[in-house]
């Protein structure tokens, strides 16, 4: 494919994006913006957020990984499959009962102003590295097949993707996102069948053939025994749980989609629904996996020094225009959901949870004014971390993020376990520095004292620690006084 022509792809989805745009941003008000009026259907908000929970880390990383890990990522699946049971038993009750935009006002309810507003701070910390990191895997794509054969630098390439998401979110917000994030799943899925159909066509494989390609590759093995390992199986499952509960469950831009269904029960039903169906297009994205390494195998293809640039090096290169076509169109469609979504709750967390908005007596026309520059400084700031990015990033993408997750996810999950799964109030005030230090010693364990643990290594149970350490902080401050909010 020329790079004209990935351009177009570009230009002509971006289009229908803000065709969705003007249909579902006409009288918006910020109501609109931060829960779409609670009004979202709970099946398209199930379907939209798998396009946003596997993002375009998961739509390259996932399949490149496979050939160093074969199919232990499924291990944390599984977890992820009890983490949304958690968030579906308890999470959503606590949040519709207590009628939340944010849902960090909890911990002012619970604890006080300075736990609230660390843990939306830790939410923005995360979710700015998070989203930066999935929009990059995207955009250094794009770059290598279509921007280098311009000239065209990689500032310039970031800054035009930033602004194309602002201008799509500005005014509809939520509203806009679910319809947005449909979309963006179909083409997304849509390329990885089309990508094994015609790998499969290549290679002269039937359907049932590729199934016992994929059941008999030595890449299919799912559990790892070895205790020292950071990707044994017990690891990998508790950890996937906990991921879940704090990345979806504990993070506004996952929630705010989720309480602007209609009621308790529609929200339920799209998380149920939304897990099942995640389960089985993981299995996709593994089996694709496979297929790429095989095909690869069969055709004397190197294996690129960064497995993440596995699969767009074989769609673009090697299946023909109209793999590379979708590719480019499926890579688009995982990127947005997660980067547009994030945009838009980071937003939200920063006007209500530090300006307090809805709290203030201004006009309507005023916060409106006070979103919108918020808006745009959340987007400068993604660009200015994407572009550091550029020059940081030296191994899979997924496990960077992972890594991440592990340190500012942990007080978030520690401050609402205490809360929930105790009657004690703390002193509000020290929060704050208790929330500090759990990140601080993970970090050094990671990096810095591993030797002393050899040959165990650390994995996802990082996180698990990260909040275990700050509980253990809030019962050295614990103030004995029976609390009853969210109870």
């Amino acid at each position: 494919m020329t790079p004209s022509l990935l351009l177009f792809c570009v230009l002509a989805y971006s289009a229908v994006l803000f065709l969705i745009t003007y249909l579902t941003s006409r009288n918006a008000t910020n109501e609109t913006f931060f829960v779409g009026n609670r009004s979202s259907h709970w099946y398209l908000v199930a379907y939209g957020m798998i396009g946003a929970s596997l993002s375009g880390v998961t739509f390259m990383s996932v399949p490149g990984a496979v050939g160093t890990q074969n199919f232990a990522y499924l291990q944390l699946v599984f977890g992820y499959l009890f983490g949304y049971g958690v968030i579906v038993a308890i999470l959503l009750p606590l949040y519709y009962r207590l009628n939340l935009t944010s849902i960090y006002t909890y911990l002012q309810q619970r604890f006080g102003k300075w736990s609230y507003k660390t843990g939306a701070f830790y939410f923005l910390l995360s979710r700015v590295i998070g989203a930066s990191f999935r929009l990059y895997i995207v955009i250094n794509v794009l770059q290598i097949f279509v921007f280098d054969e311009w000239g065209i630098p990689f500032a310039v390439t970031v800054a035009a993707f930033i602004l194309l998401i602002l201008l799509y979110t500005f005014q509809g917000g939520v509203k806009t996102i679910v319809w947005t994030d449909t979309l963006q799943t179909t083409f997304m899925l849509l390329a990885v069948v089309i990508t094994v159909y015609l790998i499969g066509k290549d290679m002269n494989l039937s359907i049932s053939d590729m199934f016992s390609t994929i059941r008999n590759s030595p890449h299919s093995s799912v559990f790892i025994s070895d205790w020292n390992d950071k990707k044994f199986f017990l690891k990998n499952f508790f950890g996937g749980a906990f991921i879940a509960i704090a990345m979806t469950g504990l993070d506004q831009e996952m929630m705010q989609k989720n309480i602007s269904c209609k009621t308790i029960k529609e929200s339920q039903k799209n998380m149920i629904t939304f897990t099942i169906i995640l389960f089985f297009i993981n299995l996709l994205f593994l089996g694709l996996g496979v297929l790429l390494y095989n095909y690869a195998a069969s055709k004397n293809i190197p294996i690129p020094n960064h497995t993440d640039d596995l699969f767009p090096t074989i769609a673009i290169k090697f299946l023909g225009p109209v793999a590379g076509l979708f590719f480019i169109i499926g890579l688009i469609s995982a990127a947005f959901p997660s980067a547009d979504g994030a945009l838009t709750a980071l937003t939200t967390s920063f006007c209500i949870d530090f300006i307090g908005i809805k709290e203030r007596n201004w006009s309507e026309k005023r916060q409106q004014g006070i979103r919108y520059i918020v808006h745009i400084s959340f987007a400068v700031l993604l660009l200015g971390v994407i572009i550091y990015f550029k020059h940081y990033i030296d191994e899979s993408v997924l496990n960077k993020l992972f890594t991440v997750a592990n340190y500012t996810y942990g007080p978030l999950l520690g401050l609402f376990t205490f809360g929930l799964f105790t009657k004690l109030q703390v002193k509000d005030r020290f929060v704050p520095l208790i929330a500090l230090f759990p990140p601080i010693i993970c970090y050094l364990l990671n990096n810095n004292l591993k030797d002393f643990f050899a040959p165990y290594q650390f994995g996802f149970e990082m996180l698990i620690i990260n909040g275990a350490l700050t509980c253990i902080g809030l019962f050295i401050i614990a103030k004995y006084k029976k609390e009853t909010i969210g109870k």
